[in-house]
């Protein structure tokens, strides 16, 4: 089969389905094409990361629609933050603030709201869209372009052609790499472990990143008592952890924070993911477009993936409406 339209989008991840839905309304034909099946897009399982949203990110995200649809016990107050090293007494500390660069009064320095949710509202919020074809169960297997069109062909052998090309399948772009567009790849060599520990005290709301020898530990505050945990250490020393049950690996976080949450529980599953950065040298060629991780996959430290990714959608649809 071959199918004519003006838009081809490649992965309906947070960042796809976000540029999708800036498109609503428009008179646009945008055909979507992902891997997943449309009962693993409504529903996506819990996978540990709590993603960090800035105040310009919620914006864009309530403007499409997509932060109204999370539920109010998933978005988590991010209220201050601090930076500590290895035993040191001293701390870098950023406390509540209380306006922005536009002195809007604001009384947090972010917000936290887990991966999964943020995916399962951005694919409600595409729902009835009319502008838009799915082609879900599929992957790219060939794509070209030149002055004039893209054309992508697919796993069933179907042919999608349209004037745009839009890139948002991962760091790990398929399109990317098959449109000749080089990326600086920097494998860490390091894996992060993500997961979800209760506690006796109070986090007061309050981020704490700690750098030790070899190892960093983020400790993102979900409720007073309930901290997402974010491990990242040397990859061979990751089967280790991973190989400790939840009392243990509980007491081993406890244990490096001087106790400072008491008693610690494990809550969740433990999930692990190797690091890799990517930073494409260009974001586009002919009638081709860079979203989103494909453009730029950042080291999860700068807790600054997915508001990049927010931005780029943002830039690219306001130019193709301009």
């Amino acid at each position: 089969m071959q199918e004519q339209t003006d838009i081809i989008v490649v992965g309906a991840g947070p960042a796809g389905l976000a540029f999708c839905r800036a498109l609503a309304g428009s008179p646009l034909n945008i055909s979507v094409v992902e891997v997943h099946q449309p009962e693993v897009l409504a529903d996506p399982p819990y996978d540990g990361r709590e993603i960090a949203l800035t105040h310009p990110s919620k914006a864009i995200l309530e403007n499409l629609g997509i932060w109204q649809r999370f539920p109010a016990d998933e978005v988590h107050y991010l209220r201050a933050a601090s930076v500590l090293n290895g035993d040191s007494p001293f701390r870098l500390h950023f406390p509540v603030p209380t306006q922005n660069s536009h002195r809007q009064a604001i009384d947090t320095l972010g917000y936290l709201v887990p991966n999964h949710i943020i995916r399962r509202a951005a694919y409600e919020a595409v729902q009835g869209q009319e502008n838009l074809r799915w082609h879900t169960g599929r992957r790219v297997v060939a794509c070209q372009s030149d002055a004039a069109s893209a054309q992508v062909t697919l796993d069933n052998g179907d042919t999608i052609s349209g004037k745009l090309l839009v890139a948002a399948d991962s760091r790990f772009s398929f399109i990317r790499r098959t449109m000749g567009i080089a990326a600086d790849t920097h494998e860490f060599g390091r894996n992060v472990l993500v997961f979800r520990l209760e506690h006796e005290l109070s986090n007061d709301h309050t981020a704490s990143e700690c750098f030790f020898y070899g190892s960093t530990l983020a400790l993102l505050p979900l409720t007073d008592h309930l901290t997402n945990c974010v491990v990242t250490l040397d990859s061979r020393k990751a089967p280790e952890l991973l190989a400790m049950d939840g009392e243990t690996l509980a007491n081993h976080i406890a244990a490096q924070v001087g106790h400072r949450y008491g008693a610690m529980k494990l809550v969740s599953s433990v999930h692990d993911y190797p690091l890799v950065g990517v930073h494409a040298r260009r974001f586009y060629t002919n009638r081709c477009a860079l979203i989103g991780d494909a453009a730029c996959g950042m080291h999860p430290v700068t807790a600054h993936g997915y508001n990049l990714g927010l931005q780029s959608q943002e830039i690219l649809s306001r130019l193709i409406l301009r």
